[in-house]
């Protein structure tokens, strides 16, 4: 398990929008955002959150039952991406997630099966961070997207815990962390998995866009999914591709090489394997990189958020070099906006981040790439070619 001291999660829960269509003489289908705020959570409940995320990572590797457990985000906070997915005839609100492979109903909106619906007689369970869910696996159709698969495994969550004010998670992640939350079932073929082998998209990519908020604004339609392809509309210049790291435990997940973290002309850190995941909130980092970012930044950790916070703003850059490209975040792309100290129960003049101590033990997951990074960055989870790509977000 990762061993964190820090004591804050950004996780928000997004309000569904109607399914958008294909393009016409497309292969592919882009899906909008919703990102709303309908609890009150501090920063500190927030970290903690993402904390759980990161010691689930970890739990997940090292046996074949650990890695069946699956993980995702909790989702009664203020930073969740959720996109309006059809199951039968039922329209719900799903977590969008990179790090669990799963998909499942239930947990707001209960789900009836109805004409389409076989139930397996099969029992699932998935344990997340900050979270837990348990019933019987059904196939049905769904649809996202305005694409449409059949014989899509769904858990209906009868048991869950953790998931107020969301209906469900569809997972994004490798086909093998669904391993043994089926009972009497290797794997669960993914969504993604499925509009591909049953020729809907020809290619099993995902591009992701996610916005930054507007002000204080805690609803703004500003992210979108693109199933089967890129659009090109949401990111300028050309995507730069890195593979999968085979490196353990990040092979388990959108996992990928970093060469060196930096800050300004300080190198923070050499090369590390760091997990892409659109269902962590803050950027985590391994503590001797985030140490050396508090020394070289004039910051410290503040007590009771558990956040990186300065009397005085940054001036320099933060960085990742990805395969061969710096990946920059400005001072104000990797601090939270004042505007927005209130929906995350920050007071007073101090400056706050987004980025946080992962942890000590790489072996622990350690470096998790998440959505305040992503909001900066079109990025892009390729299957057919296992890969992980990054484009200047528009």
């Amino acid at each position: 398990m990762v061993r964190l001291s820090l004591q804050l999660v950004l996780v928000a829960v997004l309000s569904s929008l109607a399914l958008a269509s294909p393009t016409p003489g497309s292969s592919f289908a882009t899906v909008p955002f919703v990102k709303k705020a309908p609890f009150s959570k501090t920063a500190a409940e927030i970290l903690q959150k993402d904390l759980a995320r990161l010691d689930n990572f970890a739990a997940k590797v090292g046996s074949v039952t650990k890695r069946a457990v699956g993980e995702a985000p909790g989702t009664n906070e203020d930073d969740t991406y959720v996109v309006s997915t059809k199951v039968g005839t039922q329209t719900f609100s799903l977590i969008v997630d990179t790090g669990s492979s799963n998909t499942w109903v239930g947990s707001g909106t209960r789900y009836t099966p109805g004409s389409t619906a076989v139930n397996s007689g099969k029992a699932f369970s998935v344990t997340y961070g900050s979270g837990s869910v348990s019933g019987t696996e059904f196939t049905d159709t769904v649809t996202v997207g305005g694409l449409t698969v059949t014989k899509q495994g769904v858990g209906d969550g009868t048991r869950s815990s953790g998931f107020q004010g969301v209906d469900g998670i569809i997972g994004f992640g490798p086909v093998d962390l669904t391993e043994d939350t089926v009972s009497g079932q290797t794997t669960v073929p993914t969504v993604m998995d499925n509009l591909r082998s049953q020729g809907t998209i020809t290619t099993e990519v995902l591009g992701v866009s996610f916005l930054p908020e507007s002000g204080s604004d805690d609803d703004d339609t500003n992210g979108e999914l693109t199933l089967g392809g890129t659009d090109s509309s949401k990111f300028t210049g050309s995507i730069t591709f890195v593979s999968r790291t085979a490196t353990s435990p990040y092979s388990e997940f959108w996992g990928i090489s970093v060469s060196s973290i930096t800050f300004g002309s300080t190198t923070l850190s050499g090369a590390a394997n760091a997990v892409v995941d659109t269902g962590t909130t803050l950027i985590f980092i391994p503590t001797a990189a985030y140490n050396a970012f508090l020394s070289a930044s004039g910051g410290r950790t503040d007590a009771s958020s558990g956040l990186a916070t300065w009397t005085t703003e940054p001036t320099s850059n933060f960085a990742f070099n990805i395969g061969g490209v710096s990946r920059t975040l400005t001072p104000s792309q990797f601090l939270i906006p004042k505007a927005q100290y209130g929906v995350f129960g920050l007071t007073g003049s101090n400056f706050f981040g987004w980025i946080a101590d992962g942890g000590s033990v790489a072996a622990d997951v350690n470096f998790i790439i998440g959505q305040k990074f992503l909001e900066n960055y079109y990025s892009v989870f390729d299957t057919t070619n296992n890969r992980v790509g990054f484009a200047t977000a528009i």
